[in-house]
């Protein structure tokens, strides 16, 4: 289907799947012949390598061909019962610093364990890991701290990392890529920012003239007045000036509500932030020493802010952060060169909840609360019993808001967790990771990682276990 339309969606997703799964099946050791499964007894001591090869050998009917280099007069001891022809050799390979490499189905290669046999003998592959999810980076150095990888190299732009090594560590490699680049859990939260605001406004009553001015009028013919136009003065050229009696009935009631429901929809452990209102210019002058005067504008965020970052357990249960910030402006501030500057009000709450997928809840309690009363008064008249609302004006203004969160959590994609078998193999020693070493699969793995085995036949068609001669015998 890729070959003829590469473009299918479905169909690359479901080629990584398979991949994904086969890279969790695949065995981490190379497949060893199946005559390793023999069942075998020996007893040898102090007995030339070449004559304990050469017994396993008929036994198994496997061809096992020397290094150069490795000793003629090496001699070993081995005791084994009822243990297969794969536990006899890696005991005899480990405890005498030898190594093997599998060349098919019938052919070993002995060598000595050593570093510069290791480069000469030891099999490498090359293979490239496209990543879909994971950071090359972050995978790369899991790779160099865990496997101690030989060969990496890291591609971007591509997100790619390109291994060399042996086909074991390979193997590896592919495991822990496997249970790196998988999907993140995603979570869509629903959130409604409910702003409650009542005022109350009563202006009642009866404003007085509360002043009184006198002014003289201006000299002769416009000029100024001087103390002589001050003896012809008479109470008829005085001017006289008396603010107007104004009486208040006025009663305002404000209710409005601001809703804000934004959805966001973030991954697992990633900050999101939603910010409604306005960007207020703020306007700083600075002066340098030789008379220039310079203005830098800055944006300050006056509004509702929110941020979030969720926390998802694989039990669906959203751990979330929240922080909630409403301000305004309350007023504007001028200084004294002109420039113009804000009082800003603001209400914050930060808080850590612990919700169920599919679960609401509303956060509370941000209220501010304004109560003022004036009132202007004759003197002396305002202080007479009943009589005295005639001669005040009360002016009350009563003013209440409340900021009510609400959230919701909604897990889109929960990370799925590998299974046991997955997560848990063997990786070699710490001399050989990745499986060089002779004792490598010497502990069973798991069945379900382990290359199938066939049955034993039947006992009737077993042959008959290998008996070595006594220590003491020459036959």
């Amino acid at each position: 289907m890729l070959a003829e339309s590469p473009r299918l969606r479905r169909a690359r997703e479901l080629q990584e799947r398979i991949a994904l799964f086969e890279a969790r099946e695949r065995p981490v050791e190379t497949p060893l012949p199946k005559a390793y499964a023999t069942p075998v007894t020996v007893s040898f001591r102090d007995v030339p390598l070449r004559s304990v090869l050469d017994t396993l050998s008929r036994a198994a009917g496997i061809n096992f061909y020397l290094d150069k280099d490795l000793r003629a007069d090496l001699r070993v001891s081995v005791s084994s019962r009822d243990s297969t022809l794969e536990e006899v050799l890696r005991a005899l390979l480990a405890t005498n610093q030898l190594d093997q490499r599998v060349m098919n189905d019938s052919t070993v290669l002995i060598y000595p364990n050593t570093p510069a046999k290791q480069r000469e003998y030891l099999n490498l592959v090359v293979r490239s890991f496209y990543l879909s999810r994971a950071d090359a980076k972050q995978v790369a150095q899991t790779l160099r701290a865990i496997l101690k990888v030989r060969d990496l190299s890291i591609n971007e732009k591509l997100n790619l990392i390109i291994l060399r090594d042996s086909p074991q560590m390979v193997r590896l490699a592919e495991r822990l890529i496997a249970l790196e680049d998988m999907p993140e859990s995603e979570v869509t939260l629903e959130i409604e920012v409910l702003e409650v605001k009542r005022s109350r406004l009563l202006n009642l009553g009866i404003r007085w003239p509360d002043r009184l001015a006198l002014s003289a009028p201006t000299g002769t013919a416009g000029a100024p007045f001087t103390l002589r136009d001050l003896r012809n003065l008479t109470p008829g050229g005085v001017n006289a000036s008396i603010a107007d009696l104004i009486v208040n009935l006025h009663q305002e009631d404000t209710d409005s509500n601001l809703l804000a429901n934004p959805l966001i929809r973030v991954r697992n452990r990633e900050k999101a932030k939603v910010m409604i209102g306005d960007k207020v210019p703020v306007v700083t002058t600075t002066a340098s020493a030789t008379g220039f005067v310079g203005e830098t504008v800055t944006y300050l965020d006056v509004g509702l802010k929110v941020e979030v970052e969720p926390q998802i357990d694989r039990e669906d249960e959203v751990a979330i952060k929240i922080n909630l910030e409403v301000s305004s402006i309350v007023k504007q501030v001028q200084t004294s060169s002109g420039t113009l500057a804000y009082q800003i009000g603001s209400r914050n709450a930060q808080t850590v909840l612990q919700l169920r997928d599919g679960e609401t809840q509303v956060l509370a309690g941000l209220i501010s609360d304004e109560d003022r009363r004036t009132a202007t008064r004759v003197p002396g008249f305002s202080d007479l019993p009943l009589l005295g609302r005639l001669f005040a004006n009360h002016d009350n203004d009563n003013e209440k808001t409340e900021i009510v969160l609400s959230i919701t959590p909604r897990i889109v994609r929960n990370l799925r967790r590998p299974q046991y078998t997955a997560t848990e193999f063997q990786a070699g020693t710490e001399v050989s990771p990745g499986g060089g070493g002779a004792l490598q699969g010497a502990v069973p793995l798991p069945t379900r990682l382990q290359p199938p085995i066939p049955a034993p036949p039947e006992p009737s068609q077993n042959p008959p276990p290998i008996q070595t001669p006594a220590p003491g015998d020459t036959g």
